[in-house]
């Protein structure tokens, strides 16, 4: 007598095992993947407040105040705070500017950080006629 052919439940619960933890392990693959994305938009976001705020030193007449400061930005429609301490250097005509930023959801997790030197503006020469 011929026995039919198939599978048994043993050998079907099996597989579907094996498919369960294969989706999850490639859920969490996607999952981690999407975190990552959104993380490195938020640092590229920090990283260009930081830079704006270097910018807006940089086009100051004279050298910025030494000492901290904060504020907020905007970028691309999410909020950061910003922190920035002004330091002397050995050479009176230079200063250490250091900037940090993080969201302000999250004030203590730093997102960017940026640290620079601005020279003094060169002394302004009257044209002689």
């Amino acid at each position: 007598m011929k026995r039919p052919r198939g599978f048994t439940l043993i050998e079907i619960l099996v597989a579907l095992t094996i498919i369960a933890v294969a989706l999850a392990a490639g859920l969490r693959a996607l999952n981690q993947s999407a975190d990552n994305a959104n993380q490195l938009k938020l640092r590229t976001l920090a990283l260009w407040v930081a830079e704006n705020r270097l910018a807006e030193a940089q086009l100051l007449p004279e050298l910025p105040p030494l000492g901290a400061a904060q504020g907020k930005a905007s970028q691309a429609g999410i909020a950061f705070v910003w922190q920035q301490t002004v330091s002397n250097t050995p050479n009176p005509a230079f200063r250490r500017i250091d900037i940090r930023v993080a969201e302000s959801q999250a004030p203590d997790y730093e997102l960017a950080r940026l640290n620079s030197y601005l020279g003094a503006p060169p002394p302004e020469t009257k044209d002689k006629k």
